[in-house]
């Protein structure tokens, strides 16, 4: 063992079971590679280049993990559930292994991500209503059905805006920090290799769909490009 390893436990005896179990630090660094640097990334591009092309009407069905047509808002916010299970559940293994909180430089970067990443979640319930001209509860001849928090661009909704998407940049600095630090404390070439070939081929693909134009706008998207709606008239000289 050399000796960025040497304090780091490799056995542990569990009380439930009565005995002592060999620790398998590399399924933890796999588990939290994956989750920050495959299911994480999908997530943020999915949402951000699978939206549909804006039209006069914008999506109309209701959103729900049954309709296809909000396939890339179901991918982002059940992955990123997926993604912080996972993520609890590689914190709670190596909690129980450590016996607590151990202070290292490591252990501070993953625990401030994955309070990151709950708290995205959390943000996401605050969010609020949805609204829409066309949207499937509304009568498009009567405007007093159209109002939501997203539609109105309520303070609401500003507010989720910009913590949501400011706190994701953050989230992903402290993600790479825990993985950068937890690899230097328990080095694995191999998986250093992959994730570092990952981070390429994520590049290259958000250059690719960024010069396709392929980030179209959430609300535009959501609701159409009727210059007449809120949040189109407010940004009418951008």
């Amino acid at each position: 063992m050399n000796e960025s390893q040497s304090h780091i436990p490799t056995e542990v005896y569990l009380d439930f079971l009565g005995r002592t179990i060999p620790i398998h630090w590399s399924y933890h660094a796999i588990l939290m590679a994956g989750v920050w640097f495959v299911l994480v990334p999908l997530c943020i591009i999915t949402i951000r280049y699978g939206k549909p092309k804006p039209t006069q009407y914008g999506i109309r069905e209701e959103i729900r993990l049954t309709n296809v047509v909000w396939w890339w808002f179901s991918v982002h916010k059940f992955g990123f559930y997926l993604a912080i299970g996972l993520s609890l559940a590689g914190l709670a293994m190596a909690l129980t292994v450590s016996r607590g909180f151990s202070g290292s430089v490591h252990s501070i970067f993953g625990f401030t991500t994955i309070i990151l990443g709950c708290l995205q979640i959390a943000s996401g319930w605050l969010r609020g209503s949805h609204g829409g001209k066309y949207y499937h509860t509304a009568d498009p001849d009567d405007p007093t059905t159209w109002h939501g928090d997203h539609f109105d661009m309520t303070p609401r909704r500003r507010k989720f805006e910009a913590y949501h998407k400011t706190a994701g940049y953050f989230a992903g600095f402290f993600a790479v920090g825990a993985v950068a630090s937890g690899l230097m404390q328990y080095p694995m070439r191999v998986l250093t290799g992959v994730i570092l070939m990952i981070a390429l081929v994520a590049l290259v693909l958000c250059i690719v769909l960024e010069h396709k134009g392929l980030r179209y706008d959430g609300y535009r998207a959501a609701f159409g490009n009727d210059p007449d709606y809120p949040h189109n008239k407010a940004r009418k000289d951008l």
